[in-house]
């Protein structure tokens, strides 16, 4: 029963858009019955509907590609900031307000005009997040630690304390990051 109806639902939302091309909706929303069966939409008929993500017109592994070759940057270095960062979750706000697939903080994305108008948009998000990623290397001389450990504590932290900062959830960063690099290699 409850294959059947994501199924359905699924050609329901490929037929809905198919049927009217002219149409484009970009949020998708979701509920779960009282029977515990999931149904999307991208048109909610009702206040049952949750805001469930952003449908996006490229996939991530073609925005990846595109602004990885846009900033000069490796893709699996970009993939391997993404999960740690996100595990891929665009709507994931951290505790300190950080926001999206690549956790960029809204002042930093507005005083660096990294032109993120939709921090939970996967392609704004992954257009601002690889912006300032190369910003960081290039600010470091292309220093991969000190570049990860600037895009978490920030480029002042790393330059005061001459390296990376003292600080757990940087160091664990860091390695968290370059562990997800190797792997994706």
């Amino acid at each position: 029963m409850f294959k059947e109806s994501i199924l359905l639902t699924a050609f329901v939302l490929i037929f809905s858009h198919l049927a009217n091309p002219g149409t484009a909706y970009s949020d998708i929303f979701r509920y779960v019955d009282a029977d515990g069966v999931v149904h999307f939409t991208n048109r909610p008929t009702s206040g049952n509907y949750e805001f469930y993500r952003k449908e996006s017109s490229a996939g991530l592994d073609e925005i990846i590609s595109h602004y990885a070759g846009t900033y000069k940057l490796e893709e699996p270095l970009v993939r391997a900031v993404i999960k740690a960062e996100s595990n891929y979750d665009p709507t994931l706000v951290s505790n300190k307000g950080a926001v999206g697939l690549m956790q960029l903080m809204p002042e930093t994305a507005r005083y660096l005009r990294l032109n993120v108008g939709n921090l939970t948009d996967p392609e704004e998000n992954i257009r601002g997040g690889t912006r300032y990623l190369r910003m960081m290397l290039d600010q470091f001389g292309g220093d991969l630690e000190l570049a990860l450990a600037a895009y978490n504590a920030g480029p002042t932290t790393v330059r005061q304390y001459g390296g990376i900062p003292p600080y757990p959830e940087t160091q664990t960063y860091v390695s968290r990051v370059k562990r997800y690099l190797a792997s994706y290699q």
